[in-house]
């Protein structure tokens, strides 16, 4: 048998740092292969590209590592991954990041970091997205590549379904302030937006959307709880979106 065959991919683009970090980390364990977006597709969730054609080219971006740039989304890139890329291919494990900032919580819901990852687990493929709390180009990724080769490491070795998909955000915290590795449930939060107006030099009125985030931490059993006391957070995540606590209730709606 040979190594592992890992797709790496991401949403602020290939020529970010997040992903040349994580291209370190998953070297160690298999043979990556990276697709990932020409230009960052932050807050892109599961979009697709449908009313336009899709462009992949191949470039000399990581030392001795096949990778390509995709004129689409991050979902894009997994689909051209899986079926044009490596269609001839297994692939072990897909990773997306490392992002820069956070997709703790409902962030899961507009990432396209996590949604690259949700994508690859469609395809039957396990998968990892991961993100640092830290938003900043010059981010430190120490800590992010420490806790990541631990968890790519184990999830290789997980005889599990084939389509398990992990959502691992790590703190903005030096290694030797992190606590460790915390696997638990999906914090509830949610963002208090406004939107800032303004006018272009032509007199049209635009509109910036800023707000902020809003949550309750009292639940110990969170990613949102385990982020906020310094540990990495790791919550299994599904594409079921049903629910089923309701399922009853509702049934009187239902009619012959």
């Amino acid at each position: 048998m040979g190594r592992p065959r890992i797709l790496v991919t991401n949403d602020d683009g290939i020529n970010a740092p997040g992903i040349r970090a994580l291209v370190d980390v998953v070297k160690q364990f298999g043979d990556p292969i990276v697709v990932a977006p020409d230009s960052p597709q932050s807050g892109q969730g599961h979009a697709i590209t449908i009313t336009k054609p899709l462009f992949l080219k191949k470039v000399d971006v990581f030392d001795n590592i096949e990778a390509y740039e995709c004129s689409g989304t991050p979902a894009d890139c997994v689909k051209l991954a899986k079926n044009v890329i490596l269609k001839d291919s297994n692939i072990d494990l897909c990773v997306s990041g490392i992002n820069h900032g956070s997709n703790a919580s409902i962030n899961i819901i507009y990432s396209g970091t996590m949604s690259a990852a949700m994508e690859a687990s469609l395809e039957g493929i396990k998968s990892i997205g991961f993100s640092l709390l830290d938003f900043s180009f010059e981010a430190d990724f120490t800590a992010a590549k420490h806790y990541a080769s631990q968890i790519v490491e184990s999830m290789l070795s997980y005889n599990a379904k084939k389509n398990i998909l992990l959502n691992v955000n790590i703190p903005k915290l030096p290694l030797n302030e992190i606590k460790g590795i915390k696997v638990c449930a999906q914090g509830e939060g949610v963002w208090t937006e406004d939107f800032k107006e303004s006018e272009d030099p032509r007199g049209q009125k635009y509109y910036w959307l800023t707000g902020s985030f809003k949550s309750e931490l009292d639940d110990t059993n969170t990613d949102l709880w385990a982020l906020s006391n310094g540990y990495v957070s790791v919550v299994p995540s599904k594409h079921d979106l049903t629910d089923y606590d309701s399922m009853e209730g509702i049934k009187t709606f239902e009619r012959s």
